[in-house]
């Protein structure tokens, strides 16, 4: 009952700060509802990065990676950190100065209507089929788990589930569609110091428990009886490769914090240029110490289980049961749905701003003032949240969901992607080959992951990890284009106006750094090689 209570107490307070916090901004009008007036700061741009990230099928999928194969898949989150960097220094300051509130916006200008809206089509689609039903699904067994629904409403584990999941969806509708991004940004700012809190408690308590109450003794323990655990190189048969942080990682890294709406929009939002840049950076830094919330309580799971769990994904929630004390495990629970709370609103808020934007606004209806795209952006998000309420309990039968979600979300990443780089780096590469680009692309990698894979699996014949297969995608897509453009290639070179929204003045140390934060990445890697 004490969990119940802080759980509900706890998330109606961040409600309230959310409220007064966003009372005075004009969500009437687009940049108001879809960027927060464009008035974010550094420390709330980095604490919606984080915790639009951080959810439950990264605590709970990570975790389990990090007990079946180690320090290995830190990957996931130390290379975000140098990722961020890349966006903060190349990308962000090209946004501003377009007056960006999407990134398919772009893609109309550089290119034209048509591949924006292909863009924001496949933005969506991963979202509702994906995303949101994954967040939903991962939340609310974590949810069922730590309060033992079943037992509490005496009804089945899929019924428990069920409820779980419309109770998490509704809450996070009620913040992402009528609350608009300022509040789903305050909100996120809040909860990630909670999450910080409460998921370095595992970690530590762990260490504790193995030390027999004394943290470095429990550290020596770990890292002694476990030598195998912390090496950073992944093996060839493990999740990541290490070869692969050379190949497709760096470009799923680069699409995710660079390019994906759900989490660049966080930075289009900023007050200016500067604030933008120190909001990446910093969450670029702590992003480096992501491993100590989603890897190393694994690896403690690992040691004090002897790798007895029969499903990895079981680590975590066994860990916070064993070792965390009996009064923090309500906090604990109210913090971990603050997090799945959060992901699922800013992918939801995300997918109303592509719809408002780049389709209500472009081919629904032109004519249409900034209230009414604020109004059917907000009916556009309450049909995505009840739809991913009704597909999230089927995602039960998808297996290891952290590796489905990534593998699933080559789809649309890497094509999005590599026009997204064509569309920077080159002034004549024409509007056509950036469809055929974002077609073929996303084609492909379908014919490849879910036809070919499959097929070559059960002759027995090797097939290349999806994160070559990424880039090998990524270099033919690339060559396509390229090729388009010098047979058909634009009448005039391609050149972006400064809209003047913000300021775009960049942070004076930004390189400096950026570099100290990529030496910081690759320092951990040679430590723990």
């Amino acid at each position: 009952m004490i969990g119940v209570i802080s759980f509900v107490g706890f998330t109606l307070l961040v409600g309230l700060i959310a409220y007064l916090a966003t009372r005075t901004t004009d969500e009437r009008t687009s940049d108001g509802y879809f960027l927060g007036g464009r008035s974010l700061t550094a420390g709330v741009i980095a604490g919606s990065l984080l915790l639009t990230n951080l959810s439950t099928e990264q605590i709970v999928g990570l975790n389990g990676s990090a007990y079946a194969e180690g320090l290995s898949v830190m990957a996931w989150e130390t290379l975000a950190a140098i990722a961020m960097v890349v966006t903060a220094i190349f990308l962000l300051p090209r946004y501003l100065k377009g007056g960006l509130t999407t990134v398919p916006q772009f893609l109309a200008s550089r290119f034209d209507v048509t591949t924006k809206t292909i863009t924001s089509a496949l933005f969506l689609t991963g979202y509702v089929v994906v995303l949101l039903p994954i967040i939903l699904y991962s939340g609310s067994v974590a949810i069922s788990g730590m309060f033992d629904v079943p037992n509490m409403l005496g009804v089945s584990q899929t019924t428990a589930i069920w409820i779980c999941v419309w109770g998490i969806g509704i809450t996070g509708s009620i913040y992402a569609v009528f609350g608009g991004l300022k509040a789903v940004a305050v909100s996120d700012s809040i909860n990630a110091i909670g999450l910080l809190i409460g998921g370095l408690m595992i970690p530590v308590f762990g260490l504790l428990y193995i030390g027999d109450g004394h943290l470095i003794e429990g550290i020596r323990i770990l890292v002694a009886e476990n030598p195998d655990k912390f090496k950073s190189m992944g093996s060839p048969n493990s999740p990541v490769p290490f070869h692969t942080l050379f190949t497709g990682m760096m470009l799923v890294q680069l699409f995710y914090w660079g390019t994906n709406q759900q989490i660049i929009q966080r930075a289009l939002a900023a007050k200016n240029l500067v604030e933008g840049q120190k909001g990446l950076l910093l969450a670029a830094f702590i992003k480096v110490l992501g491993p100590l919330l989603v890897v190393l309580p694994g690896i403690i799971a690992y040691h004090i289980f002897d790798g007895g769990l029969d499903v990895a994904d079981q680590a975590y929630p066994a860990l916070v049961s064993k070792v965390l004390p009996t009064p923090l495990v309500g906090f604990f629970a109210a913090v971990l749905f603050g997090a799945i709370l959060s992901s699922f609103n800013s992918v939801l808020n995300s997918s109303v701003t592509l719809f408002g934007i780049d389709i209500y606004k472009q081919h629904i209806n032109p004519e249409a003032g900034e209230q009414v795209i604020v109004k059917y952006g907000k009916y556009f998000g309450l049909f995505l949240a009840f739809a991913s309420m009704f597909i999230a309990p089927s995602i039960a039968n998808a297996g290891s969901l952290f590796d489905y979600l990534q593998e699933v979300n080559g789809i649309y990443s890497i094509p999005i992607l590599t026009i997204i780089v064509v569309g920077y780096t080159t002034k004549r590469v024409p509007a056509i080959a950036a469809k055929i680009g974002v077609v073929s692309g996303s084609l492909l990698y379908i014919l490849s992951q879910f036809v070919l894979k499959p097929y070559l699996a059960d002759q027995g014949i090797a097939y290349p990890h999806y994160l070559d297969v990424m880039l090998i995608l990524f270099l033919l897509n690339i060559a396509i284009m390229l090729i388009i453009g010098k047979i058909a290639p634009r009448s005039e070179d391609y050149v972006m106006e400064y809209t003047k929204q913000v300021d775009i003045t960049p942070y004076k140390n930004v390189k400096t750094v950026g570099i100290a934060i990529c030496i910081l990445v690759i320092g951990i890697y040679i430590y723990f090689a």
